[in-house]
């Protein structure tokens, strides 16, 4: 078999219980996403299929089991593939593979048809029952903050402007809900047809606006995209006080990302300055196939170019404005 010698058992009894045959007809290795999971498309009986191999460690946010319920939940409600064999004790997944026809960019004749798809994907998603609490988001944002301000990776106070924004936001009454958690372009996948929702392993139970302010941060950045993305989802106008969460949000999704990337690239890369490239001229680039997450120096350009944004629109009068409209 293809695999190395110590995943070979649980990869073949996976195929077994999947298809009753753990005989392939053709495997292709796959670029995998920043998970460290081993991909691979495999062929059985002529079907494609997408093969996840990954070691089922646990850590703080990690837990295969409730990734793996969560990804099956979400399959259940068509918004992920199929998934025909999971065993998060082994770490292997078995799903129907999706062939990618480009970015999800490349198949909407507007931006606005886009945004409309994507907030009715988030509004399924939310409605689903039972993906498990873990830890309350802002919470654990805190703590993965710290970590990132002790990496040595950016320059000292570059995060001093979240306890702030931690401080307004943990005052709003929760709004929990089915949360993908990572709704970034790498783990949008369209067909053709239709996007498909993957990669669940930050999934549990979180405020509806973590995944709405990821899309609105991607996808519908402006007043309009926002209004869009709100009036969608909701199936009416927002009010005042969801617009002003929104934003909210949106910079906690920023600092999200930027600590996620300055943990994940500490002893690779190294910023002596914040200084870089407009997060709207970084989204361009990876909007037209640009391969700046491939490199450990592109993925901390990126952390960096959210962290620049939150911070200049936390220090602008419309922080104060959202917070008093949000409260």
């Amino acid at each position: 078999m293809f695999l190395p010698p110590h995943q070979r058992p649980n990869v073949a009894k996976a195929l077994r219980a999947a298809f009753g045959t753990d005989e392939l007809d053709t495997w292709t290795a796959l670029s995998g996403g920043l998970s460290g999971a081993e991909l691979w498309r495999v062929r059985v009986g002529g079907i494609a299929y997408l093969l996840r191999v990954e070691a089922p460690a646990r850590d703080a946010l990690r837990d295969p089991h409730r990734a793996y319920r969560c990804m099956t939940l979400a399959a259940g409600a068509c918004l992920a593939p199929r998934v025909r064999y999971a065993d998060p004790d082994d770490g292997v997944v078995i799903l129907d593979y999706i062939e990618a026809r480009g970015s999800v960019l490349d198949h909407f004749g507007s931006r606005d048809d886009l945004v409309v798809e994507l907030a009715q994907a988030v509004r399924a998603l939310h409605a689903i029952e039972g993906f498990p609490p873990l830890v309350d988001y802002l919470d654990g944002l805190e703590g993965l903050v710290g970590q990132a301000g002790r990496a040595g990776v950016v320059p000292i106070g570059a995060f001093d402007a979240w306890p702030r924004l931690h401080a307004v936001c943990a005052r709003l009454t929760p709004q929990p809900v089915s949360s993908h958690n990572d709704l970034n372009p790498r783990n949008l996948l369209h067909d053709g047809r239709r996007i498909w929702l993957i990669d669940w392993e930050a999934a549990f139970r979180a405020d509806r606006y973590v995944d709405l302010a990821a899309i609105a941060n991607t996808f519908a950045a402006d007043a309009h995209g926002e209004t869009l993305l709100l009036r969608t989802y909701f199936g009416r106008e927002a009010s005042d006080a969801e617009r002003a969460r929104l934003w909210l949000f949106r910079q906690v999704s920023h600092v999200f990302h930027a600590a996620i990337f300055v943990v994940g690239e500490a002893g690779r890369a190294r910023a002596d300055t914040l200084e870089g490239p407009t997060l709207d001229a970084l989204h361009q680039g990876l909007a037209l196939g640009e391969p700046l997450l491939d490199t450990p120096e592109g993925r901390l350009a990126y952390g960096l170019a959210r962290l620049r944004t939150a911070n200049a629109n936390l220090a602008s009068p419309a922080f104060a404005e959202a917070a008093g409209r949000a409260a």
